[in-house]
């Protein structure tokens, strides 16, 4: 994979007019190499993990990308992580900084495994991703994931795909 690419994000199939349905091809088991890849960081609020504004904050930032050509549809990618039960960060690839929020780059290699299932067994995924880290000779530091759609989406699909994303020492 070339360096600050990501596998094909197809959104040619979108029946529900929300999220595109995800093709998990070529995600699966993928070494990402990240050289200073732009992304805009935001947070969300939430309750014992569960978010209460992600639609509001989602909404903001994706408005932002598109009103600033800062997006790239084919490069989706969007790595979340819980820093607290009350608390999760975001980051939003982009191609380029966006006015009116936090811009920040990342780099590293990160290796990617893709889940199939409800959201409930996110920590079961965690603790997967940590031994996918380790197997690969790092120790787990930063792991986040790519939540491919929204719960009513994930449900109008029949699938909940999330890709596991882990940094790589």
């Amino acid at each position: 994979m070339q360096t600050n690419a990501v596998p094909h994000y197809d959104s040619s199939v979108n029946t529900t007019g929300c999220c595109a349905r995800f093709n998990p091809e070529g995600w699966d088991g993928q070494v990402l190499r990240f050289e200073d890849k732009p992304f805009v960081r935001a947070s969300t609020h939430s309750v014992m993990h569960v978010p209460v504004d992600m639609g509001r904050v989602f909404g903001r930032v994706f408005r932002h990308m598109e009103d600033q050509e800062a997006m790239d549809i084919g490069q989706t990618l969007v790595l979340s992580r819980d820093r607290s039960a009350w608390n999760a960060e975001h980051l939003f690839a982009t191609t380029k900084p966006v006015d009116t929020e936090e811009n920040v780059t990342l780099s590293g290699d990160f290796v990617t495994k893709v889940f199939e299932g409800p959201y409930r067994t996110a920590r079961d995924w965690y603790g997967e991703m940590q031994d996918l880290v380790r197997s690969r000779g790092s120790e787990p530091t930063d792991i986040w994931f790519f939540y491919t759609t929204c719960p009513k989406c994930a449900k109008a699909y029949g699938k909940n795909y999330v890709v596991g994303v882990g940094r790589l020492a």
